[in-house]
């Protein structure tokens, strides 16, 4: 039955290509401008880590000093980051199943002058359960080992674009690369990976793309690598050499977690409590003890960082599909009204109302699903568009959750169009149909 409805749907919109195609332009149209702004809103709500979004945590500590709280304008906010020596204390606890400080330097790499020349690369120095903390996904080899982060071992994980450049797009594991003046083994190549945030430094450029490099944390007192991050302090203590700054109060590192569940997440808050009241007695943390540890949707609702016009453009959008369905409710049902004879022959020969609703709205379907199939590759347009105008556009793009959500919706605008316009023409009478016969 649905193929004889299909074959004529087909016929009947062949009779009037004209109006055809009026009718799946309005849908494409609406099929559009709602698939693009909604993918935009789903950039930034996705989950990010699935699996793991409760699981993966931000530590903070308030080391600040007493005279100001470190946001004026938000009293409440704890230091983004922690300092060199809270790092090292906290990587004491053994609650977290993975855990690693992290922050960002920066270092030339010297390829093959055969291959190209020397450039500057932001490198990440990290622990290696980074790695898995965040799902990072390998083209070649993996993560290092914990005894390459005790050394620390000369070892590099890459990204695939400095593999191309590099390597050639070879597999580089177990070749050597040049980051200033020494050599790291290379264990890992990361497949090409473009997340909306940038997961591991929320606080600095969080659209932008991930380090092409990463080297064991340790390296940071061997190379006293400095950090391009943000950084910030209080205090007048004179800082003159790289250990001077490690030794300071200054916070630039950050730092993350993974623990199980909830109850591990209350044990390392007691831990966390129970270090700085440790360090408070030290002559350090002049303020009230306070402690946080935040899952990255949390990050992102109190940074603000998601704007209010992406959910209002979405909400809008669907809006404009809407009006875009309804107002071919009227054209849909001039062309149906329009068949009363033939109609009214079906009728005569025994075929019931409800075949006959279901026959004009499997042709609104087709024209909703012909529209959406065009109104999504028109969003692809849009959405290159709309990537220059947003923070990560370049993760702005139709994945298969977007795809079935504009199919969803070419379905709901094909029904909102015909249901009325197929029920009216089926509820004529039958004895009326024939007069006009």
């Amino acid at each position: 039955m649905l193929s004889y409805h299909l074959k004529t749907a087909v016929a009947s919109l062949k009779r009037n290509p004209v109006l055809t195609m009026l009718l799946i332009a309005a849908i494409a149209l609406g099929i559009c401008v709602s698939t693009s702004f909604v993918t935009l809103r789903h950039l930034y709500m996705q989950d990010h880590l699935p699996g793991k979004t409760d699981k993966v945590l931000y530590a903070q500590i308030d080391t600040w000093g007493k005279e100001a709280p470190y946001n004026s304008n938000r009293p409440e906010l704890l230091p983004d980051q922690v300092t060199y020596r809270d790092a090292r204390g906290l990587l004491r606890s053994n609650i977290p199943v993975r855990q690693t400080p992290t922050f960002v330097t920066s270092m030339f790499v010297h390829p093959d002058p055969k291959v190209s020349r020397p450039f500057q690369a932001d490198v990440r120095l990290t622990f290696g359960d980074l790695f898995e903390m965040f799902n990072v996904p390998f083209q070649y080899g993996g993560p290092w080992t914990k005894a390459a982060d005790a050394k620390p071992e000369a070892v590099a994980v890459i990204d695939h674009n400095t593999n191309e450049k590099v390597f050639r797009g070879e597999n580089s594991v177990g070749r050597s690369i040049r980051l200033e003046d020494r050599w790291y083994r290379v264990v890992g190549v990361l497949a090409p990976w473009r997340p909306a945030y940038r997961l591991f430094e929320l606080n600095r450029n969080p659209t932008g793309s991930p380090e092409p490099v990463y080297i064991p944390f340790n390296w940071v007192e061997p190379l006293n690598a400095p950090t391009i991050g943000n950084t910030a302090g209080w205090g007048n203590a004179e800082i003159d050499t790289p250990e001077d700054f490690r030794n300071s109060e200054i916070v630039w590192i950050q730092y993350w977690v993974e623990l199980p569940d909830q109850n591990a997440r209350r044990a390392y808050l007691d831990w966390l409590r129970s270090y700085a009241a440790d360090q408070k007695k030290l002559g350090r943390i002049p303020r009230p003890i306070r402690v946080s540890l935040s899952t990255i949707p949390e990050i992102l609702e109190r940074s603000r960082f998601i704007p209010d016009s992406v959910r209002t453009m979405s909400i809008v959008s669907l809006l404009f599909l809407a009006v875009c369905s309804v107002n071919l409710i009227g054209i849909l049902l001039g062309k149906f009204l329009a068949r009363i004879p033939e109609v009214s022959v079906r009728r005569a020969l025994g075929a019931s109302r409800a075949q006959i609703f279901w026959q004009h709205l499997v042709e609104c379907e087709l024209i909703g699903l012909i529209g959406g199939a065009i109104g999504i590759l028109m969003s692809y347009g849009l959405l290159k568009v709309l990537a220059k105008y947003v923070y990560s556009g370049e993760a702005l793009r139709l994945d298969g959750e977007m795809l079935l959500v504009a199919g969803f919706l070419s379905l709901v605008a094909g029904a909102v169009a015909g249901i009325y316009p197929a029920w009216r023409v089926c509820s004529v009478p039958p004895a009326m149909q024939l007069k006009v016969q």
